[in-house]
């Protein structure tokens, strides 16, 4: 309730999203839209402007977020309306009936108008840094992804996921989760373990690191250019070469 995410919905994708990271014939559920230069190439015009769109930094970070978490995540119409499914729906539905009974509870006691003016800027703000915290944790220039065939999960985690290094009191609050790379290669490391993983296994360290100051820098990476075996922006796209 209080991140306006159903919780089972949120596992199974997230669940996919750490089963298929860095692999470029299993993208588009539990992560950030990603598409090649040659798969950008080969878009219409207008499709191109959607895509430039969404990666744009006012749409990633701000009417994004928005729209993730108070409206997405109310009918998420990305997963299947089938059985094995049937728990993340129920998840969807359940969440909504307690925002639904929150609402009218805060409209009966503070006030409708009073409570947007206090929790909506928080969810804006909150949701704009989730992002944020999970975009530069995959999108930096020397990240990984192949297609299936060639496709490792342990070298997906170790290289296609970053090592954001935050001040001490940034790492307690965000439970570690700038460790990913860490959390990636075994999810099942509580948080509170995972630096003393990093500190105890010379190979976690050779993760790529970014700060904080890198943030705004790595909004501008928005395609993966297979043969440069990179992250580029759309400023970076070189002419295609003559036949």
């Amino acid at each position: 309730m209080v991140t306006l995410t159903p919780y089972q919905y949120w596992r199974r994708t997230h669940a996919y999203h750490h089963a298929h990271s860095g692999d470029l014939d299993f993208r588009g559920l539990g992560d950030v839209d990603t598409i090649t230069v040659e798969e950008y190439r080969a878009l219409p015009r207008r499709k191109r402007l959607a895509y430039r769109l969404y990666r744009h930094p006012l749409v990633l970070l701000g009417l994004g977020p928005a729209f993730q978490f108070l409206v997405k995540h109310r009918f998420p119409w990305d997963i299947p309306r089938s059985s094995t499914w049937k728990n993340a729906w129920a998840s969807v539905w359940w969440t909504n009936l307690c925002v639904v009974a929150v609402l009218a509870l805060m409209s009966l006691t503070v006030g409708f108008q009073r409570f947007l003016l206090v929790q909506g800027p928080i969810t804006l703000i909150g949701g704009s840094f989730g992002v944020w915290l999970f975009y530069v944790q995959h999108q930096f220039e020397e990240t990984y992804w192949h297609q299936h065939e060639e496709w490792d999960y342990f070298e997906a985690s170790l290289l296609g996921s970053s090592h954001l290094v935050l001040p001490r009191p940034l790492h307690w609050i965000t439970g570690h989760i700038g460790l990913h790379h860490v959390h990636h290669l075994n999810a099942l490391i509580p948080n509170y373990r995972l630096a003393e993983c990093l500190r105890s296994i010379p190979e976690l360290q050779r993760a790529t690191e970014i700060r904080l100051r890198d943030g705004w820098r790595l909004l501008r990476l928005t395609l993966w250019d297979e043969e440069q075996g990179r992250l580029i922006g759309f400023r970076d796209l070189r002419a295609p070469k003559a036949a």
